[in-house]
């Protein structure tokens, strides 16, 4: 058994407080919200509402989910999320192989001005006038397209690739199998640990995006579920009228609701869906980072 150093404790003692604050102040907004949410509105006006619930309710999940127009937004959130992960990773992957090969003509060429991209970008106006020339505006596509690839995932997933042996590829070439077989049959399912933590990333950036909806569409039917939330937590009108809207709905339990206890109800509506599928991505997440950094 290996005796520890007084350094050592109290370094261990020093890192567990240091996480144990940082879990703290991580957990804390999401339990002030959850808890506010749970609570009569006009109860929770009063204020001193913080650790549980004072006069608990449900109404105003009731008044969220009695807006017709959340659950469109839930529709095309979770279409892209699902939609435009699956094409980011497949495609990326798709890039970072062929790059990985050491037969491949222009690599160098198309290293650098794949690292280009990294440094410099075009701005918002550009964009949007190159969205405007591509017909994306006011399209679901606008959600896909843009986001297939990823320059960092690259970086890990060719590493990644380029640490597999080649005689595996080499045996699959004697068998007959050409490049896509190959890529499809061999060094997919060996790279589902680093494509598993590129789809965590991508997918909660997907869910949590909300600037490419407010900025390339107009129509409430591409409306997301972060904008809507945006506009629930920025616009007092919006709130109060989604508030009138649920009363109308649910007139024995307007009492109960306020603009701000619905904006609480709409914050953890929209970030339950994450949280619930977290917890069986991330043992992928770690081995998928592992992978991609040591083997590099």
């Amino acid at each position: 058994m290996t005796v520890k150093s007084s350094g050592e404790k109290v370094f261990e003692i020093f890192n567990g407080v240091v996480m144990i604050a940082i879990m703290v102040l991580t957990i804390a907004p999401f339990w002030f919200s959850l808890v506010g949410s749970l609570n009569e509105g006009l109860d929770y006006m009063r204020g001193g509402v913080y650790f549980w619930p004072r006069e608990f309710t449900l109404a105003n999940y009731i008044g969220v989910f009695s807006d017709p127009s959340i659950y469109n937004a839930y529709l095309v959130t979770a279409a892209r999320t699902l939609l435009g992960t699956l094409l980011h990773v497949l495609f990326t992957a798709l890039v970072a192989y062929g790059l990985s090969r050491p037969n491949l003509k222009g690599k160098s060429v198309y290293m650098i001005y794949i690292m280009i991209t990294m440094f410099f970008a075009g701005g918002l106006v550009p964009t949007y006038l190159l969205y405007r020339d591509l017909g994306l505006l006011d399209n679901f596509l606008v959600f896909i397209i843009p986001g297939m690839f990823g320059v960092w995932d690259l970086m890990i997933l060719l590493s990644f690739f380029r640490s597999i042996p080649e005689s595996i590829i080499e045996s699959a070439k004697i068998d007959g199998a050409g490049e896509y077989r190959i890529f499809w049959r061999f060094i997919l399912p060996l790279a589902m640990p680093a494509c598993a933590a590129i789809a965590l990333f991508n997918g909660v950036g997907h869910w949590n995006s909300y600037f490419d909806s407010l900025m390339f569409t107009t129509s409430e039917s591409l409306q997301t579920v972060q904008l809507f939330l945006m506009r629930v937590v920025t616009d007092a009108s919006f709130a109060t009228g989604m508030g009138a809207q649920a009363a109308n709905a649910v007139p024995e339990q307007a009492k109960k609701l306020s603009p701000e206890t619905l904006k609480l109800a709409m914050m953890i509506a929209t970030t339950a869906p994450i949280l619930v599928i977290y917890p069986f991505l991330q043992r992928y997440f770690v081995k998928g980072i592992m992978i991609g950094s040591i083997k590099g």
